[in-house]
């Protein structure tokens, strides 16, 4: 990864942390770590555990950025929140979303993808 492209990650980590904020998600934990995998964010609302993959392009040409997430990425972030869960010893649902920024010098936009994993195919 380039530092221009990991620059433009931790942008568009922290502006969907703000995103998160505004919708009134509570932010447990940020670029969390087990093993290989590194959760972007791990947030609350009401009783649902939500795991966000933060997804940041500049571009959308080649492809969008939610499509960047493969098999391998959804198989280590289960195996890290399932950790997370019982380390915590939490009892709640589990979610596991997208958000997709793109952001370019014009402007930026956003994509929540809620439920993504099942969504993806």
């Amino acid at each position: 990864m380039t530092n221009k492209s990991h620059e433009l990650g931790k942008e568009g980590e922290k502006m969907a942390v703000e995103y998160l904020l505004e919708k009134g998600y509570i932010i447990l934990e940020k670029n969390w770590r087990y093993l290989k995998a590194e959760v972007d964010i791990i947030a609350q609302i009401n009783e649902v555990l939500v795991i966000v993959e933060v997804k940041t392009r500049s571009s959308d040409y080649w492809n969008t950025p939610e499509k960047a997430v493969g098999y391998k990425k959804i198989n280590m972030l289960m195996t890290a929140i399932d950790y997370y869960v019982q380390k915590k010893d939490m009892d709640v649902e589990v979610r596991f979303d997208i958000i997709a920024i793109i952001k370019n010098k014009k402007a930026f936009y956003i994509n929540h993808i809620e439920n993504a994993f099942n969504s993806l195919g």
